[in-house]
């Protein structure tokens, strides 16, 4: 079965062309790296998750330290996995994969 890894066009993200080691390991691996174009993360459906995860957990707050925020993090992952069907969350992730 063959894998694809879907990569925005970030310059350090270019491995492929920068670095022949990963290519190689793509090509051995059946893995097939595509990029994006420019200006239009929102091909990357994972985008539109982490839009709603940044809209959810830290916009707006302030955080003491690394710790507490993954906590944060962790309990909206739960929370989301419990409401799936939350009409606000999925009016966020919507208008993100529109963007």
């Amino acid at each position: 079965m063959r894998i694809a890894v879907i990569r925005d066009n970030y310059s350090p993200q270019l491995t492929t062309k920068r670095c022949r080691r990963v290519a190689t390991w793509a090509d051995g691996n059946n893995v097939e790296i595509a990029y994006t174009p420019t200006n239009s993360s929102w091909l990357n459906r994972v985008e539109a998750q982490v839009t709603a995860l940044r809209y959810f957990t830290p916009d707006g707050t302030d955080h003491a330290g690394r710790k507490e925020q993954g906590s944060v993090i962790r309990r909206y992952i739960i929370w989301l996995n419990k409401h799936a069907e939350d009409e606000h969350m999925r009016e966020v992730v919507n208008r993100a994969n529109v963007a």
